[in-house]
């Protein structure tokens, strides 16, 4: 009999041992890879959020600093005012180079143009913006005009019409960012003079006009030169700048951070706990099993088995229902994260995207080699012990 055939048969002949192992495998290699996904998708998010902002300082009203985050962050509405002039003086700190000013705004409830209930919607200057008007430029050979807009991955124009209505205002979908997993997906970015007719046009069309102070900006997003320290040039910032607060783009998302450290280091002990349970109990299963089957293997070695060959039998149990546990762990835990990934983003209070195809790829394989470790190590010393056992003593226990 081959070891394929003798290692098939009794894996089907001990149902309980089998789906024991299985599940077993199943839930270790499940729980690696969500772990995985959901780690490493929160840090890919908050790194294109930065990324896409390409500021090296963001100035924002004093005290609204969580406020901005969240709202760059995760989509959320949020307006904060501070003078316009700031812009200006920014301008001529020592080691600025650009100084962007932006307006924070928020559509009315149940917008009909993307997937959250509310949208973000930022103003940016044409003349001096440095995060959207380059690929605007790349992309499109334009800026924006009036009454045009930009939007996240998950903006879109209703289907069945032309425009998207802003606070009764029509206006144009010029194209649509790559996908971060940050709410910048769901962001609307159009121009200041747009913004200003959309909040002219409001008192109108809208059964609740926009309202945007005079003389005022919501952010100013600033660069600094390139021998300037973004660090010192914050802390000027703050002593020319009354009413104001300075974020380097690495202080960012601090709060986000520091809850994902929370999330981390409950995974990691719940990981511990779930995979010391798995090996003791996949042990304790392979343990009973080859008490069980004492007489079975010592009448296989009476008939000429080698020791390596009960021994590869018996692992290649193990391994073929770690690989079978783990891929259906796998697959469960995939189709899971993608059919709920907005309410993991909602329920852990963390940004999210999905890996591209390749480290998917490869989180997978890491996920499979975790299941085939964890029953592989369980099995091995009692696979070791019964394969050891001489035939004769075998037969008689």
């Amino acid at each position: 009999m081959t070891l394929v055939r003798l290692t098939l048969r009794n894996l089907a002949g001990n149902a309980f041992r089998s789906w024991t192992v299985f599940l077993c495998a199943l839930v270790v290699a499940g729980l690696t890879l969500s772990a995985t996904l959901i780690l490493r998708g929160a840090e890919s998010s908050l790194r294109l959020a930065l990324q896409r902002l390409g500021a090296d300082i963001v100035v924002v009203p004093q005290g609204s600093e969580a406020k901005v985050e969240t709202a760059l962050l995760m989509g959320t509405p949020a307006t904060a005012w501070m003078p316009a002039g700031n812009v200006g003086k920014l301008a001529t700190t020592p080691g600025v180079a650009v100084a962007s000013p932006q307006l924070y705004l928020a559509s009315l409830s149940n917008a009909s143009c993307c997937s959250a209930s509310e949208m973000f919607v930022v103003a940016l200057d044409p003349a001096n913006d440095f995060t959207i008007t380059p690929w605007l430029k790349q992309r499109l050979g334009s800026d924006l005009r009036l009454g045009e807009v930009v939007g996240g991955a998950r903006v879109f124009t209703p289907p069945g019409e032309r425009y998207i209505k802003l606070y009764g205002y029509h206006l144009t979908l010029k194209g649509n960012l790559e996908p971060t997993g940050t709410g910048l997906d769901q962001t609307m970015f159009l121009t200041f003079e747009t913004a200003q007719a959309v909040a002219k046009g409001s008192k109108t069309l809208a059964e609740k006009p926009l309202t945007i102070p005079a003389d005022s900006v919501s952010a100013i997003l600033v660069n600094v030169r390139p021998e300037a320290d973004p660090r010192l040039v914050a802390r000027r910032i703050k002593q020319d700048l009354a009413g104001v607060s300075a974020i380097p783009s690495l202080d960012l998302f601090q709060t986000f951070r520091r809850q994902m450290s929370g999330v981390l280091r409950a995974v990691i002990a719940l990981m511990g706990i779930t995979w010391a349970l798995a090996v003791g109990f996949i042990a304790l299963v392979f343990s009973m099993a080859a008490n069980e089957r004492r007489r079975e293997i010592g009448v296989l070695r009476a008939l000429g088995a080698p020791r390596t060959y009960v021994f590869q039998s018996l692992l290649a149990e193990a391994a073929i229902l770690a690989l079978g546990g783990g891929g259906v762990g796998l697959c469960l835990s995939l189709l899971a994260i993608y059919l709920f990934r907005n309410l993991l983003v909602v329920s852990l209070g963390i940004p999210f995207l999905l890996p591209s195809v390749p480290s998917l790829l490869l989180v997978v394989s890491g996920g499979l080699a975790v299941a085939l470790t964890t029953v592989t190590l369980a099995a091995l010393i009692p696979v070791y012990r019964i394969s050891c056992q001489e035939p004769a003593l075998a037969m008689r226990e």
